[in-house]
């Protein structure tokens, strides 16, 4: 009954709005998907801004099927695919911008990740690495020689598939490569990444299709009322185990720099992995956030702490399963 007539409010996580073909982490959605999400938002509830959310719940207000869309980490996609999606739909978004990648050469540590290991050619057999005062050493095997058809046949792959089923060694190599390397310190985990550039003799660079917003960029992603540019961090840490100095840097730093960009305050935080602990909460808030969104996968209710606001991320789905999922995140 709750559920039914007091129904609460969401906000949306996205990534990127993109088609690209190789996308381990999920975080991709078609932009003809996004267009069917709009749609179905238009029709099932009331698409408004993260603020106006914000400050609803901060006056105890009925959400009612309000629904606020975010995007993390700054893709060039969000301005460039996104943006002109949601305009002609009229709807609003909070972009959040790791400012660690605005003048960034290269691609995030998991795109270059991806590149180095799921696209078709030839790597070295043997990879020895030093990761934490432990040393590791994977063996490719045949699968140290990539094809194009067993590329084709294993592109859909994402790390979020059981370990058991993983096609083939490079599978098995990213997905253990991506967990040790996504909790390390940014410094430590760049060292490591320079060090698996150079073993598979390939280029350090970024595609195309997986550049960051530039400050050019971010400028011109908030040149009018309808979205909003929030801070992601500068190198999207795990914030929980920074030390407090530098979790209070990652957090000032980002919002200092993003407002010399656009020239305005910039109100929005969001937790990168959505990890935080009460410290980091205290330091958003001392630091002049007026609100911080982590992952936690469920709906905004009017008690909500503003500082440890959920989020529902949202996959690839095609308009039909959209409605099915919003209907679950609502009444379910």
């Amino acid at each position: 009954l709750k559920n039914r007539f007091a129904p609460g409010g969401l906000i949306l996580l996205y990534h990127r709005v993109a088609e690209v073909p190789s996308d381990p982490s999920e975080l991709c959605v078609k932009p003809r998907h996004f267009t069917e999400h709009l749609e179905v938002l238009k029709k099932h509830s009331y698409p408004v801004p993260l603020q106006q959310l914000v400050q609803t719940v901060r006056d105890g207000k009925s959400l009612n099927k309000s629904v606020a869309i975010t995007f993390d980490d700054g893709y060039a996609d969000n301005l460039y695919n996104a943006k002109p999606l949601l305009e002609q739909h009229n709807i609003p978004a909070t972009v959040f911008v790791s400012t660690g990648y605005l003048e960034h050469e290269r691609e995030s540590w998991w795109d270059e990740l991806e590149r180095l290991l799921l696209q078709p050619g030839t790597l070295p057999k043997t990879l020895c690495l030093g990761i934490n005062g432990n040393t590791y050493k994977w063996d490719l095997g045949e699968a140290a020689y990539y094809s194009e058809d067993a590329y084709q046949r294993h592109c859909n792959w994402t790390w979020c598939t059981p370990k058991e089923a993983d096609p083939s060694p490079r599978q098995s190599l990213y997905r253990t490569l991506y967990q040790l390397l996504r909790p390390l310190l940014p410094e430590e985990r760049q060292k490591l990444m320079d060090q698996i550039v150079t073993w598979s003799g390939a280029q350090s660079g970024s595609r195309s299709t997986h550049h960051f917003l530039s400050p050019k960029e971010v400028y011109a992603l908030q040149q009018n009322s309808l979205l909003e540019v929030g801070a992601h961090t500068v190198n999207h840490p795990f914030l929980s185990t920074q030390p407090a100095a530098q979790q209070h840097y990652e957090l000032h730093h980002s919002k200092t720099r993003l407002e010399e960009i656009i020239e305005r305050p910039v109100n929005s935080f969001a937790y990168p992995h959505g990890d935080y602990t009460a410290q980091t909460a205290a330091f958003a808030r001392e630091v002049g956030f007026v609100c911080a969104c982590s992952i936690i996968p469920s709906k905004v209710r009017r008690n909500v702490d503003s500082f440890q606001l959920p989020r529902v991320q949202v996959k690839d789905w095609d308009g039909e399963e959209f409605a099915r999922q919003l209907s679950r995140w609502f009444y379910g």
